[in-house]
C-alpha cells in the first residue's frame, strides 16, 4: 500500500508515524509544500513548544474548542492529553506541566519535539519530499492521484491523509472544495486587540492575573490573565475571547467595545462592600497609596486619574459619587477596539474543511474514499494552552489507522 501525507507539520508527521506503525509493509511519503518541516512546532510557545494541556477530563478538555468540541469529545476517548504525554515520554522526551496546565518538554526547547519526530520517521523508513505544492487531487478506481504545481510530477496513492494546516485564505482550500468538500470560510482566531486611541497602551507590560472580559452587545465572555501591550491588550483572557468570537469579530471588522472587569468579581455590590471596608479600615490613607484588590500600582493610578479623582485624595473623602464611579470602573471599564494583531507564523484559523464532510470516527472524507484529514485543515480550533496541538495529535492518530 502506498500512503501519501500532504503536509509536513505536526499533524502530518504524527499521521505518517501512525500510518506506518499500523501498516508496516506500506510505503509512506510526507509531501511538504515549503522548504521547512515542522515550522509551527519550531516557533510555538516562544520556541518551547506547548505540546498539549495538562487537563485530563475529556468533558473539560472539549470545552477549550470553540469549533469541533462535540466531535473531539468522542475522539478524545481514543487519544487524549494523557496519551500524548505518554507517547512523548516513551520516546525519551520528558514533559513538564506548568501551573497554568500548559505542557512543555523539560528541555524548554521545541527542538526536542522535532528531533523526536525526525528520529521516528527515520527509524520507520518514511520518505520526506519538500517543495511539493498540490495543484489537484483526483480519485479513480480506489486510487488517488495527486498533481503538484509547477511541474509534471504526479503520484498515485492508495490512501492520502491531508494535513496541510490552517489556511488564512479560502483559496488555499479550493482543491479540496472542487472535490465536493464543504469549506467553512477561514477567518483568524487567537489574536490580540488593537487600541490605537486608548491611553492604556502607555501601561504596556502590565499583567493583571485575574480579569473578566466581554464584548459589548454580544454574549461573548472570557476570564483569566490580561496583558497590556504597546498596541492594546493580549493575554489568555483576550485570546480566549478572540477564539470564541472569531466569526462575530470578523463580521464587525474587528471594531467593538471591550468591557474589562479588573477585579474578577461580577457582583457590583460585593465590590462596593470591599471599597467601603477600605474606607473603614484605611480611610485616612491617600487613594494612590492604598490599592483596591492589590491591582498593579501603575494601573491603579491610571484608573484613578481616568475618573478624575485626585491621587492625593483620602479614601474617607471620596464621597458617594466618586465611590460609585470607582466601583463602576473596576467592574465595567470600557475600551475601544480598532483592529487586531495576529501572530503571523503562529496563526490559528477558524474555518477549513467542514466537519459535515468528514466521518469523524475514521477521519475519512465522506465524498472521496481513501482520503483522510488531520489537524487544522479541519474546521477545528482551540484556545491557547496546547489545545490546538492536541487536536492535531488526536485527529492524526485516528487518521493514521486508515480504517
Amino acid at each position: 500500500m502506498k500512503i501519501g501525507i500532504i503536509g509536513g507539520g505536526a499533524a502530518g508527521f504524527f499521521a505518517a508515524i501512525h500510518a506506518k506503525e499500523n501498516h508496516p509493509d506500506s510505503e509512506v511519503i510526507i509531501l511538504e509544500k515549503s522548504q521547512k518541516l515542522l515550522s509551527k512546532v519550531k516557533i510555538s510557545g516562544g520556541g518551547r513548544c506547548n505540546v498539549t494541556n495538562g487537563c485530563t477530563s475529556i468533558s473539560e478538555l472539549s470545552k477549550a474548542y470553540p469549533r469541533g468540541d462535540k466531535k473531539l469529545k468522542q475522539a478524545f476517548r481514543e487519544f487524549n492529553t494523557k496519551h500524548t504525554m505518554e507517547w512523548f515520554e516513551e520516546r525519551n522526551v520528558p514533559l513538564t506541566i506548568q501551573e497554568d496546565n500548559c505542557v512543555f518538554p523539560v528541555s524548554q526547547d521545541s527542538q526536542s519535539i522535532i528531533d523526536c519526530f525526525m528520529n521516528e520517521v527515520n527509524q520507520l523508513g518514511i520518505t520526506i519530499e519538500i517543495g511539493r505544492l498540490v495543484e489537484s487531487i483526483t480519485s479513480q478506481e480506489n486510487t488517488i492521484k495527486v498533481q503538484f504545481r509547477g511541474n509534471d510530477l504526479n503520484y498515485q496513492f492508495d490512501k492520502v491523509i491531508v494535513a496541510t494546516g490552517g489556511s488564512p485564505k479560502r483559496t488555499g482550500l479550493e482543491w479540496l472544495e472542487k472535490l465536493g468538500h464543504k469549506i467553512e470560510k477561514p477567518v483568524p482566531s487567537l489574536f490580540t486587540f488593537n487600541m490605537p486611541s486608548e491611553k492604556v497602551t502607555e501601561l504596556m507590560g502590565i499583567v493583571v492575573e485575574k480579569t473578566l472580559t466581554s464584548i459589548q452587545g454580544t454574549k461573548l465572555k472570557s476570564d483569566g490573565p490580561l496583558l497590556i501591550t504597546h498596541w492594546g491588550m493580549s493575554g489568555p483572557s483576550i485570546l480566549k475571547l478572540s477564539a470564541f468570537g472569531a466569526r462575530i469579530l470578523s463580521e464587525k471588522n474587528y471594531e467593538c467595545n471591550l468591557q474589562v472587569n479588573w477585579v474578577n468579581e461580577p457582583n457590583y455590590e460585593k465590590v462596593m462592600e470591599e471599597l467601603k471596608t477600605i474606607i473603614k479600615s484605611n480611610g485616612n490613607k491617600q487613594v494612590q497609596n492604598f490599592r483596591a484588590y492589590l491591582l498593579p500600582e501603575r494601573l491603579w493610578h491610571f484608573l484613578i486619574e481616568k475618573i478624575e479623582i485626585p491621587l492625593t485624595k483620602k479614601w474617607t473623602d471620596l464621597g458617594k459619587k466618586n465611590l460609585n464611579k470607582l466601583c463602576n470602573l473596576l467592574t465595567n471599564d470600557i475600551y475601544t477596539v480598532q483592529g487586531k494583531t495576529t501572530f503571523k507564523e503562529e496563526f490559528v484559523t477558524c474555518g477549513g474543511v467542514s466537519l459535515e464532510s468528514i466521518n469523524f470516527k475514521t477521519m475519512e472524507s465522506k465524498v472521496v474514499p481513501n482520503l483522510y484529514f488531520a489537524g487544522e485543515v479541519l474546521d477545528i480550533d482551540g484556545i491557547t494552552g496546547g489545545y490546538n496541538f492536541q487536536a492535531a495529535w488526536t485527529t492524526a492518530y485516528i487518521a493514521g489507522q486508515l480504517k
